[in-house]
């Protein structure tokens, strides 16, 4: 079953969620880099997981998906639930849809799922893919908390990551690599929270996307890549 819904299917889209909707419809992503393909053929074919060896035409259970749904409010307001991939999951907005529901209580049929992003990767080796949905009636979401997966639920307006404001990097270890991590010191009506690593480089790359522009700090004004640049410079290595 497809599902993405067409703008039509939803009668209260309002004109900036259906400009929204085709902008990413219309969308072309930059070419998937497989990092876990690399790292298996810097070991002469063989991928080490966990303590564990596995070939590389073994099914891949060392990815996640998270959404990133996306509501109007205050300049466009974002949630992001996600978690590791069960087997019965038939893709990946089917890992997104279902880890919602069970974290927050956010069912699917409350929305419209657009997009999917480029693959991320994780420090752990773990491919996480960004689904993008949009909750055209965030009345409706009544938040369920699991209190044994989530400690709390906040929304931040997207635009926060395209701005320098409570932005900051801190610098990380990763083998024989350094790189840097973004970091977010976010204030909500909810509390106050820290948003890095992963997630604020998928929300960076969303926001980036979905506003059409860059962030107004510069991704290169450091001196180590951050993690996902890392990827790209170890995929050009001999």
């Amino acid at each position: 079953m497809d599902c993405v819904q067409t703008t039509e299917s939803w009668a209260s889209t309002t004109p900036t969620l259906t400009g929204l909707i085709k902008h990413l419809q219309f969308y072309s992503k930059p070419p998937n880099f497989n990092f876990k393909e690399f790292m298996c053929k810097q070991n002469d074919g063989v991928c080490v997981e966990s303590g564990t060896t596995t070939t590389t035409n073994s099914r891949d259970r060392r990815r996640a998906a998270v959404l990133i749904c996306i509501f109007e409010g205050n300049e466009g307001e974002v949630a992001l639930p996600g978690g590791k991939r069960d087997e019965e999951d038939v893709d990946d907005t089917a890992t997104a849809l279902r880890e919602a529901m069970e974290e927050i209580g956010l069912h699917s049929s409350l929305l419209q799922v657009v997009y999917t992003l480029e693959p991320f990767i994780s420090a752990h080796l773990l491919t996480v893919v960004p689904v993008v949905g949009i909750l055209h009636r965030p009345q409706e979401f009544k938040p369920l908390l699991n209190p044994y997966e989530v400690d709390a639920i906040f929304d931040v307006p997207l635009n926060t990551f395209l701005k320098g404001e409570n932005y900051r990097v801190v610098e990380r270890e990763w083998g024989a690599w350094r790189y840097i991590c973004h970091i977010f010191d976010i204030e909500t009506e909810q509390g106050d929270f820290v948003v890095g690593g992963l997630t604020a480089s998928i929300l960076i790359r969303a926001a980036s996307i979905i506003y059409e522009r860059p962030p107004s700090f510069g991704l290169n004004d450091h001196p180590f890549p951050d993690f996902q640049q890392l990827h790209h410079t170890l995929k050009t290595l001999p």
